[in-house]
C-alpha cells in the first residue's frame, strides 16, 4: 500500500504522525507492506528553478557543492511528518534515488525498492512499477490526486504530442562510502492536471472508496486500475 498523506488535514490526532503510522501498519498486518514517498532534492538543476529563481552565476556552485545523496541522511522535501516518521522507523528501507526515492517496510519492501533506476525515476524501473506488478493499492490520506504519484507512471506509458524529456541532471551520490558523480535523464513530468484526472477517475469508474478520516478524507484505490485509466485519459486530453 502506497500512502500519500497530510497530518494537518486530519485535524488533531492523539499521538500525531506516530499514531497514524502504527494504525496503518496494524490494518495491513504482518503480511502487508507499507510504502511512502521520501523525495529529496539531491540532484538539483538550478536552471529550472522558478519559485524563486537564482542568478545564473550561482548555478555551477549549486551543482558542484550540493550535498551528495545519502539515503540515511538526505531529508525528504516538504512531504510532512507522517512519511518522515515512517522513514525513521526500525525496519524501514529507502530506495536509492537522489530525487525520487521511496521508503517501505514489510515483506515486499526490498522487492519494491531495490534497483530503483536513476533514469526515468518514476517509470518502469521504479517502485511505482513494482507496486503495479504486485497489484498494490494507493491511499490518499487527507490529500487529493494532485499528490498521487502513481499517475506519474502513466506519464511514461502514455503518448501525446507534447511529451518530451527534460535536460539531463548531474548529481553526487555516496556508494559504499565513496563519492560518485552521476548523470540522469528523465521525462519532463507534469502533475498540473492530476487533480482533474483524479476527479474524472473517481466519477467515471466508481472504483475509489472514500470516507472521513478525522476531519479529513481518505481515498483508497487499486493502483493498476488508476494507472491504466490515466494512460487513456492523458492520450485523450494532453496536447
Amino acid at each position: 500500500m502506497l500512502v500519500h498523506s497530510s497530518l494537518s488535514a486530519l485535524g488533531w490526532v492523539v499521538g500525531g504522525a506516530e499514531a497514524v503510522v502504527l494504525a496503518l501498519e496494524e490494518v495491513l498486518g504482518e503480511g502487508g507492506t507499507l510504502m511512502m514517498p521520501a523525495y529529496s532534492m539531491n540532484a538539483p538543476e538550478p536552471a529550472l528553478w522558478k519559485d524563486p529563481p537564482v542568478p545564473e552565476s550561482w548555478w555551477e556552485t549549486i551543482r558542484s557543492e550540493w550535498p551528495p545523496f545519502d539515503p540515511d541522511l538526505s531529508p525528504p522535501l516538504r512531504l510532512g511528518t507522517i512519511p518522515e516518521t515512517f522513514r525513521h522507523q526500525r525496519g524501514s528501507v529507502r530506495s536509492y534515488h537522489p530525487n525520487h526515492s521511496f521508503c517501505a517496510r514489510g515483506p515486499n519492501a526490498l522487492r519494491l525498492l531495490e534497483n530503483h533506476a536513476l533514469d526515468d525515476s518514476m517509470g518502469e524501473g521504479s517502485p511505482l512499477a513494482r507496486l503495479y506488478e504486485l497489484r498494490g493499492g494507493v491511499l490518499l490520506l487527507g490529500v487529493d490526486h494532485s499528490s498521487n504519484s502513481s499517475i506519474h507512471l502513466a506519464e511514461y506509458r502514455a503518448h501525446w504530442p507534447g511529451k518530451h524529456s527534460e535536460q539531463n541532471r548531474r548529481a553526487r551520490v555516496l556508494r559504499k562510502g565513496a563519492l560518485v558523480e552521476i548523470s540522469m535523464k528523465d521525462l519532463d513530468l507534469n502533475s498540473d492536471d492530476f487533480g482533474t484526472l483524479g476527479e474524472r477517475f473517481e466519477s467515471e469508474t466508481g472504483s475509489v472508496r472514500t470516507g472521513p478520516v478525522g476531519v479529513g478524507r481518505g481515498r483508497l484505490m487499486d493502483q493498476r486500475t488508476l494507472v491504466d485509466y490515466a494512460v487513456g485519459w492523458m492520450e485523450a486530453h494532453r496536447k
